[in-house]
């Protein structure tokens, strides 16, 4: 995709962040904009400061674990706009904690958000983008911790390794549609996503905290005041989009890590493995 002018798109977790950065990218491409986000007044501040000239922007409060929700917001953006080329499954929330001193509300809310807010917006969303026949891209956003992983990290770590999972089937399975799938792997951005708890439901109160309220201070001043600008991302999203890049990076210095992984994945191929079980081309 090319040429992006007069799209139509749909971005999660539009309000701050990551999302807001994505949007305003979009925007001066001369796409039109869905904005989404569960926090109305942030919602509310992040359209009325972003340039309206010659785009179409709406706003919807909408909780993507919330299927119904989703399905109307859906119905409300294809009603206003007529099709949609571009979503971008962007909304995310992080807790963490060791393996065994987690609670499943911990489990529940982060892969509620984290994959199943991403499932929600392909089962819903995908074949909209199938009925007009242009074709278009979806971004889904995983992280640098889908291709790797550290310490109390297997909450978030395993919602973005599901999210990258994912990613690349669907590549697969919308390349003869013209649809493009990228996953976006971001490694510190300046967001306040260490804050996300600030939306947790009541529902899901019982929490290990990952942080204490100090830590938790301290680590997202470390995000805000160290991590890139979110709409340095936003330019990489469309980038990776025009491109059809299967994985949107944001770190040249991320290189390492991934290879280093891999490398441990390819020597336990000892051989101590019996001969055969090739799977051939599956791309």
């Amino acid at each position: 995709m090319k040429d992006l002018q007069n799209k139509v798109a749909v971005v999660t977790g539009a309000a701050s962040g990551i999302g807001l950065g994505i949007t305003k990218a979009l925007v001066a491409e001369g796409v039109h904009v869905a904005m989404l986000d569960i926090e109305e007044d942030a919602l509310e501040s992040a359209y009325t400061s972003i340039n309206q000239a010659n785009v179409d922007i709406q706003r919807h409060v909408c909780d993507i674990t919330d299927r119904e929700k989703v399905s109307e917001v859906a119905t409300s953006i294809s009603a206003h706009f007529g099709r949609i080329h571009i979503l971008c499954n962007n909304a995310g929330v992080v807790s963490g904690g060791r393996v065994g001193e987690l609670t499943y509300d911990d489990w529940d809310w982060v892969m509620g958000v984290n994959f199943n807010g991403v499932v929600n917006g392909m089962q819903t969303y995908v074949p909209l983008i199938k009925a007009h026949g242009e074709g278009g891209h979806i971004v889904n956003t995983s992280s640098i911790l889908g291709h790797i992983t550290g310490e109390r990290q297997s909450i978030y770590s395993a919602s973005k390794y599901a999210v990258l999972a994912l990613s690349e089937a669907a590549r697969i399975d919308l390349q003869g549609e013209s649809i493009g799938v990228s996953a976006l792997c971001p490694g510190m951005i300046a967001t306040k996503i260490i804050e996300s708890d600030r939306n947790r439901p009541n529902s899901f109160a019982n929490t290990e905290a990952s942080f204490t309220e100090n830590d938790r201070d301290v680590v997202s001043q470390t995000f805000q005041s160290m991590g890139l600008h979110p709409d340095k991302v936003g330019e990489q999203v469309v980038h990776g989009i025009k491109y059809n890049k299967a994985y949107i990076f944001t770190h040249a210095g991320l290189r390492s890590s991934i290879e280093k992984r891999y490398k441990t994945i390819l020597d336990s191929f000892d051989g101590s493995e019996v001969d055969g079980g090739d799977l051939g081309d599956i791309d």
